[in-house]
């Protein structure tokens, strides 16, 4: 089965890839797993939140071009991706306007359109966008 690379916007995301999901998805029959930090936030100062889409998504596709063995995803929150502005992801502004079940599913539509659009075929991309809980509201 092909390589699965997940696209995380921090730290604690990759450690939770490598340490919790890994073994569940190589059991799954993926032949390898990986986490890398969009944007190489390695180099930034401050490491913690979420790049601007224009930098995500270059890092996606280049990934995909390179590696044609992979199937790429993503784990963003759905909170800290930015809606407005040259950094906006796609489809987060409208999602503002849909209830709460909906968010995730059309920001990450949105993203799929956009990276096939960039590369004329997105079949190995599967963004994912987490939306938290809010315990505040849970009974």
């Amino acid at each position: 089965m092909a390589r699965l690379l997940v696209q995380v916007e921090g730290l604690t995301e990759e450690a939770f890839v490598s340490g919790m999901l890994r073994d569940h998805l190589l059991a799954s029959g993926f032949s390898d797993v990986g986490a890398r930090i969009i944007g190489n936030a390695r180099l930034r100062l401050q490491r913690g939140g979420i790049r601007p889409w224009p930098s995500a998504r270059k890092d996606i596709i280049n990934h995909l071009k390179e590696d044609t063995g992979c199937i790429a995803t993503t784990m963003v929150d759905y909170y800290g991706l930015p809606s407005s502005g040259n950094g906006a992801w796609p489809g987060r502004e409208k999602a503002t306007l849909l209830s709460s079940e909906q968010r995730a599913q059309c920001v990450e539509e949105a993203m799929l359109s956009d990276v096939a659009a960039g590369m004329g075929d997105a079949r190995r991309f599967v963004p994912f966008v987490l939306m938290q809980l809010d315990l505040r509201t849970c009974p």
